[in-house]
């Protein structure tokens, strides 16, 4: 499942970084937000856990201030990013030990809007003079935010 119509994830890019994506890239990155939310879950897991609570609050949330600027910045380009497929994908993955409260669960588009505006300004970030991302500019930005989340 998508989190983005096709046009609306090219747009997107395009607009972020100068990218040249396809629908074959949309399937690498609902992956991604899809593995990324979930690592980002389990970390505010632990500190919510850590702090005698059973409930993943907003501010359990792994948010550095990189990322927050790339939230603000998905918001400045008024875009929308679905969290219900997210969500629905996630019930493939292993359940979480907390419950997640209302106020993060309407936290998380902003931050998938966030972690996609950050991928979009990896692959420029990595090389230069990409346009149109191969599989191995893909695989690269990936191991990026494999070593921050």
């Amino acid at each position: 499942m998508p989190v983005m119509a096709v046009q609306r994830f090219e747009r997107f890019f395009r607009r972020v970084g100068g990218l040249d994506v396809d629908k074959q890239d949309l399937k690498r990155y609902s992956d991604f937000v899809l593995d990324k939310t979930y690592d980002m879950l389990v970390i505010a897991q632990a500190t919510a856990k850590a702090n005698g609570r059973d409930v993943i609050e907003k501010v359990d949330l792994p948010v550095t201030k990189g990322l927050q600027e790339c939230v603000h910045d998905f918001r400045k380009l008024d875009e929308d990013v679905e969290a219900a497929p997210i969500l629905q994908r996630m019930a493939a993955v292993p359940p979480l030990d907390v419950t997640v409260s209302e106020e993060a669960m309407d936290h998380l588009p902003a931050v998938v809007g966030g972690l996609s505006v950050a991928l979009a300004r990896t692959f420029k970030v990595l090389d230069p003079e990409v346009k149109n991302p191969q599989t191995s500019h893909w695989e690269r930005s990936f191991r990026v935010f494999e070593l921050l989340l």
